[in-house]
């Protein structure tokens, strides 16, 4: 008797669970239209860091019309939903929102013809070139289904909706804001998800160190301006900044352990306007990436050591040095261990066995979600690569010898709306195993 009583019990927990896994299947494919319309709207409508006020007041509002208790305003224009759903784990759920300074040229219907004016006065194209929009639409996804599924888990969900991650500003801007002084409940569980240009139906999540720590630098060297015709009676920032730009290619090259992972790029130079006018300034925009931080630490020294020469070498008066400004930056990106292997078979039931790509080594690419849980109990976190690529545009690609379609930060990148509602499905399982006790 029994022995066919635990029979009975395991069928029942079994039918049970496959219920609930066919609720949420069920619930997003009602609401697919709606998801999809919704991320062809953000899409249509980016907005850069810190600047996401449309953006922010629409996932607000959705989020109190499903019942959540929502902050808006954290580090700016950070928007969080609480839904409290009795005793058990807090599971947090992080969506970036801001998109590029990217003129879009997919083509699409929806594409973005959206332009911006920045701090500087300029006019810049702005488009969603690394997949935030869809981040968001998950968000909006997941957030409804566990609001309508409330019987089958335990806990508190936290919803947060990030801005400014591309200036590797915005986590830390909503920690420091106070985020969770305000009422936001430390998480035992951080996830997140990013789109790839894998084919759509497959993810990379893998143990371990998946991202890179990076710093935003910006140098200003000054100089004495003065007529083109006579650099003898002027001191050229310009040719100073030259200098530097050579000068840093050097500490990764021979300063940095080879086996090291380290890049150090200069993605700005910005001096002066006219042809024959010495200017009195000029700013170097640099951006390292680093797995070490005795890497980090060595790179900041090299750097201010070079600027300190040119300095010197150009007899500038102290006063006048080069100033370092020291902006976004973020810790490497380490996946919980256990929590890639609790995850992984719920995956594997929605994508199949193939869907799980794995071996793809670390990359130098950055990211600031794991900054929202780094000043507190630093919680298990998982983050995940989601395949967002239309499989046509992939297997094309793939004939042509390409790794990818097209990449992030392109003009060119975009995001199959298929990959919207599956995408709900893949996290919202994923949230409901972080709730089982």
């Amino acid at each position: 008797m029994k022995k066919h009583l635990i029979t009975l019990i395991v069928l029942v927990v079994t039918i049970t669970v496959n219920a609930q896994k066919d609720k949420v299947n069920k619930l997003v494919n009602e609401n697919k239209t709606h998801l999809i319309e919704v991320f062809k709207d953000f899409h249509q409508n980016p907005e850069l860091g810190f600047m996401e006020v449309r953006t922010s007041k629409i996932i607000a509002t959705e989020l109190k019309d499903l019942g959540y208790k929502v902050i808006e305003g954290i580090g700016k224009t950070g928007v969080v939903g609480i839904l409290e759903n009795g005793d058990g784990p807090t599971v947090m759920y992080r969506a970036d929102m801001d998109c590029n300074s990217v003129k879009e040229v997919t083509g699409l219907a929806y594409a973005s013809t959206k332009t911006v004016k920045i701090a500087d006065g300029s006019e810049v194209p702005v488009m969603h070139a690394c997949g935030h929009d869809a981040h968001i639409t998950w968000l909006l996804g997941i957030a409804k289904v566990m609001a309508e599924m409330k019987k089958a888990w335990s806990g508190t969900l936290v919803l947060v909706a990030q801005p400014a991650e591309e200036s590797i500003e915005g986590a830390r801007a909503m920690v420091d804001d106070g985020m969770y002084e305000k009422g936001v409940p430390e998480p035992d569980y951080l996830f997140g998800m990013h789109t790839a240009p894998l084919s759509t139906g497959t993810v990379n999540f893998e143990k371990g160190p998946r991202m890179a720590g990076t710093d935003q630098l910006d140098v200003t060297f000054y100089g004495i301006g003065g007529h083109g015709s006579s650099p003898h009676l002027a001191k050229d920032p310009v040719l100073m900044a030259a200098t530097a730009v050579v000068q840093y290619q050097f500490i990764v090259s021979r300063a940095i352990n080879p086996l090291n992972a380290a890049v150090l790029t200069v993605g700005s130079i910005q001096a002066g306007s006219d042809n024959n006018v010495i200017p009195a300034s000029a700013l170097v925009k640099i951006n390292l990436r680093w797995y070490k931080e005795s890497d980090r630490d060595l790179m900041f020294k090299a750097i201010e050591r070079i600027n300190k020469s040119i300095a010197m070498t150009y007899n500038m008066p102290q006063d006048l040095y080069p100033i370092t400004k020291y902006k976004g930056w973020a810790f490497p990106l380490v996946n919980d261990s256990s929590l890639v292997d609790r995850i992984r078979p719920v995956v594997e039931k929605v994508l199949g066995e193939k869907g799980i790509i794995t071996g793809f080594p670390p990359t130098m690419a950055s990211e600031d979600f794991h900054h929202l849980v780094i000043k507190n109990k630093a919680p298990k976190y998982l983050y995940m690569f989601f395949g967002t690529a239309k499989p046509s545009h992939f297997e094309q690609a793939q004939k042509e010898g390409k790794m990818f379609p097209y990449f992030p930060h392109n003009g060119n990148y975009q995001v199959d709306v298929d990959a919207i509602p599956l995408g709900v499905k893949v996290a919202t399982k994923a949230i409901l195993e972080m709730f089982k006790k």
